[in-house]
């Protein structure tokens, strides 16, 4: 009998290891099929970029290039003021996003352990921010900067980063500072350290992965944003990338091939940003809201 039940015993836990292998086989095609369908879009803008117009236009049209045309992105550059424009987003992204990680960490280290009156109902005024569509503040913030005269310049696109960058990214480094132990703080108190000294040599060395994802999606929001941009700057010399690259798809309607090679520069400097920080992205959305 007891040879009976070992048996059994033995066949669930091998039935149980098969379903798992079955189950963890299907999850890994389901993500390569999910990994397939969203690269797709870009894999085709890279094929068009090495193609003719003519290549383009064929039917029906092929997978692959009939011929790498290389060349495509040099004669693209010389009619794509490439360089120019990336500097220009350049002065705008890294003062916003590093100004931005500042502020972010300084409210929510003052959110998660400070203590002052009115904290709770700011902190929800905070938080209740994220449900106002930014096309609600545009034109009031348009009138602002349009009086003081700073429109064509970039502090309009620059200095509401240094206000927190969003109240999401206060909200995330908050859950962050929360999850590390109080006992750290009140040691660091009886060491003599103020509020200050704590999170600069505490608080920050423990949820640097956080403040690297509030860097990334704060570039990836400003690599991406037109809207503020056109309604701030219209001077061509100051054009952004994504300005200059909407204004070069209208001034080349037709030739595609030259639009798609622009298409895949823009977007080159987002990626390479991406993959150099993705552990730590990955890293604070999976640990966002955990406890200690």
């Amino acid at each position: 009998m007891i040879a009976g039940i070992e048996r059994r015993g033995r066949s669930r836990a091998r039935s149980g290891k098969r379903r798992e292998k079955i189950w963890n086989v299907t999850c890994f095609i389901l993500l390569v099929l999910l990994a397939v369908i969203v690269m797709f879009p870009i894999y085709w803008i890279f094929r068009s970029s090495l193609m003719s117009n003519a290549e383009l236009y064929a039917y029906p049209p092929a997978f692959t290039p009939p011929a790498w045309r290389w060349e495509n992105y040099s004669a693209t550059l010389q009619s794509f003021d490439y360089w120019h424009f990336l500097g220009n987003t350049m002065k705008v992204l890294v003062p916003s996003v590093i100004g931005a990680v500042i502020t972010a960490t300084m409210g929510g280290y003052a959110f998660a352990r400070l203590r002052f009156r009115g904290k709770k109902f700011l902190f929800t005024l905070c938080v209740g921010s994220m449900l106002l569509p930014s096309m609600v503040t545009l034109v009031p913030l348009f009138v602002m900067w349009a009086k003081i005269g700073l429109v064509n310049t970039y502090w309009p696109l620059i200095l509401p980063h240094f206000c927190g960058g969003g109240a999401f990214n206060i909200f995330l480094i908050r859950q962050f500072i929360k999850t590390v132990p109080r006992e750290l703080d009140e040691a660091a108190t009886i060491d003599g350290c103020g509020y200050f000294r704590i999170l600069v040599f505490i608080i920050v060395p423990a949820i640097k992965s956080a403040m690297i994802v509030v860097g990334l999606l704060k570039f990836i929001e400003m690599w991406n944003d037109l809207l503020q941009q056109v309604t701030y700057i219209t001077r061509r010399d100051r054009y952004t990338l994504t300005l200059g690259l909407n204004i070069f798809k209208g001034s080349f309607n037709d030739d595609w091939s030259s639009i798609m090679c622009a298409t895949c520069l823009s977007f080159i400097p987002g990626i390479v940003f991406y993959l150099i920080g993705q552990r730590y992205f990955v890293e604070g959305i999976v640990m966002t809201g955990m406890k200690n």
